[in-house]
């Protein structure tokens, strides 16, 4: 299982409280968990990842491990704490302004 951690407005839409766990087969990439993620709360297509390019959308970021993975494909493979389940992947609504 992979610990996910979504943003509250997201945790908010798919009716979740706290960070949610989903499934994922191998290979475990950050492209796989959106994918796990997106079948288990179908509400939440389209908010992280456009619907059709499943590009990141411009003020979502991931990271794991300390590591931002916003920049990376969807085959990028994710750290093994996070594979192991003691470190989440974070999904994070960017703040723009000034």
């Amino acid at each position: 299982m992979i610990r996910v951690i979504i943003p509250a407005p997201l945790r908010i839409l798919a009716r979740v409280e706290g960070e949610v766990s989903v499934e994922v087969s191998e290979p475990v990439t950050l492209g796989a968990v959106l994918d796990a993620l997106e079948a288990r709360y179908p509400v939440l297509c389209g908010t992280i990842r456009d619907r059709v390019t499943f590009r990141r959308r411009p003020f979502i970021r991931f990271f794991a491990c300390e590591q931002d993975l916003s920049h990376h494909g969807p085959d990028t493979p994710l750290p093994e704490a996070v594979l192991s389940g003691r470190e989440p992947l974070l999904i994070i609504g960017a703040m723009a302004g000034g």
